[in-house]
């Protein structure tokens, strides 16, 4: 009898994966018909959301509620929907330049607007009720910054609670008392998975409540789920997946909610190759967040060993966008081998709608335990300083883009111009404009300085790094992304 009822489990358990797994197939492949086109930019602002808000109103399956205010007056919404006892609140953007998890937010909203996957919607929102708070920090995401107006970090007042959009927080947690917590965030995407050059594209943490980091059934369910969706990531980007360090820190609002008795998932956006707008990983949100939110409704995410939690690598911080080995560097006479690590460092345009790169070096030396977004052996090439073009630029629409690598070819990294348009932050050619009366400091290769230099081979320059991108000047190829140089007046 014991052996019958151990292999229908295990075909029920074999059949439920299969469901899942398919599940989760069928949202990725059919996202973009979910996917709301008026958020297609990672600086997104709260007027934005009002008419999708507006929208939803209007549809009876989901309840629209004013539930705060920021601090200069913006609404906060909370979303819900679903008639089921297990209750599952999901916020996100408590750092106003972390939106990744708000454009998901709408898109997941737009797949329970549709028709489509009628059944498992059901099924789903008969045992579920689902509410979103999303952008929590409208103010600081009207200037693309992490803090609020009043300079506070929302996510280090759980306890003082000063802001008003803390206040929210608490309140709306305390009166759903939420089974479930989604904590959604984007992080730097200089983080990688522990000992290997692959970003952190997505990262977890079942956030610890009291500094024993002891595991009662809320953390422990929290990471069941995590691993779930750890093993979704996987599928579409392997290996791409960190571990937060789970340090109590009692101010935090994801240990607190932990604390107060909702099983508290956080995850953070990280980065992807060639993603800059973070769409492909707002597309892993949506899927991963989505078949969490079944498997919490299905409760089949409870047979999942705690250990594998533990198996996900830790979080780590060594990836550049362009990481240059073995690079000759000649000083007081003497040649240097050294290795070069390069971010492109993004500076706020006017009204945060846009922005342009001031790159920086950020170490250099031996950097073997580094990775890079893009790598280049430059073995054998030396390092040379760039020139001043004397001829006066006085429009940049006379300009082609062969014209520009055949300066670069000659040595010249800057150029000079009689005249900049005072409202000129960037240049988009890759040659720095100079004004006539500016003069250059001495070249040194070091850290904080940006990185614009050539690379010499032979007597010829084969490679120009222009604010951190790196250009075949044979090719005139960029290796990586080039967005702008700079400007010096």
């Amino acid at each position: 009898m014991k052996s019958t009822f151990t292999l229908c489990a295990l075909l029920l358990s074999c059949f439920i994966y299969a469901q899942r797994n398919d599940i989760t197939t069928q949202l990725y492949e059919t996202y973009e018909t979910y996917q709301e086109s008026s958020l297609d930019k990672r600086r997104i602002k709260h007027h934005q959301l009002q008419p999708l808000l507006a929208k939803l109103k209007t549809d009876s399956r989901f309840k629209v509620k004013v539930v705060g205010k920021s601090i200069e007056g913006r609404d906060l919404s909370l979303v819900s929907l679903g008639q089921g006892s297990i209750d599952v609140f999901l916020w996100s953007q408590m750092h106003g330049n972390e939106p990744t998890a708000t454009q998901a937010i709408f898109d997941i909203l737009n797949f329970f607007k549709s028709p489509d996957f009628k059944q498992e919607k059901e099924a789903l929102l008969q045992k579920t009720t689902i509410h979103f708070l999303p952008m929590l920090n409208p103010d600081g995401a009207e200037r693309y910054q992490r803090r609020n107006v009043l300079g506070v970090d929302i996510n280090r007042d759980a306890l003082r609670l000063q802001s008003p959009e803390s206040k929210t927080l608490k309140r709306v947690r305390d009166s759903l008392e939420a089974d479930y917590g989604f904590n959604l965030h984007d992080q730097s995407t200089y983080y990688n998975a522990e000992r290997t050059a692959k970003p952190a594209t997505i990262s977890y943490l079942a956030p610890a409540y009291n500094y024993e980091k002891e595991v009662n059934e809320k953390r422990g369910n929290a990471m069941k789920v995590i691993v779930f969706m750890n093993n979704i990531i996987q599928k579409y980007a392997p290996g791409q997946v960190g571990r937060y360090n789970d340090d109590f820190e009692p101010r935090a609002f994801g240990d607190n909610i932990q604390k107060w008795g909702t099983s508290t998932i956080l995850i953070e956006s990280g980065g992807y190759r060639n993603d800059v707008e973070k769409q492909e990983i707002r597309k892993l949100n949506y899927v991963s967040i989505l078949s969490a939110i079944y498997t919490i409704a299905m409760g089949n995410f409870s047979t999942i060993p705690l250990e594998d939690y533990e198996k996900i690598p830790n979080n780590d911080r060594k990836l550049f966008d362009l990481k240059i080995t073995n690079l000759t560097y000649e000083i007081a006479g003497k040649s240097y081998i050294l290795d070069v690590g390069i971010n492109q460092l993004e500076v706020e345009k006017e009204k945060s709608n846009d922005y342009w790169h001031s790159s920086r070096i950020i170490d250099q030396g031996d950097l073997s335990t580094y990775y890079g977004y893009e790598n280049f052996d430059a073995t054998g090439y030396t390092i040379k300083p760039g020139k001043v073009a004397a001829a006066s630029l006085s429009s940049y629409k006379n300009l082609n883009a062969d014209e520009v690598i055949e300066l670069l070819k000659q040595g010249y990294t800057y150029l000079q111009a009689s005249k900049i348009p005072a409202e000129w932050v960037d240049f988009p050619f890759p040659i720095h404009l100079i004004a006539a009366q500016k003069e250059l400091q001495e070249f040194h290769l070091e850290v904080g300085a940006n990185p614009t230099f050539l690379l010499e081979k032979n007597g010829a320059n084969h490679y120009a790094v222009i604010n951190g991108s790196l250009i075949n000047l044979k090719s005139g190829v960029v290796i990586g992304s080039f967005k702008n140089a700079m400007i010096y007046r």
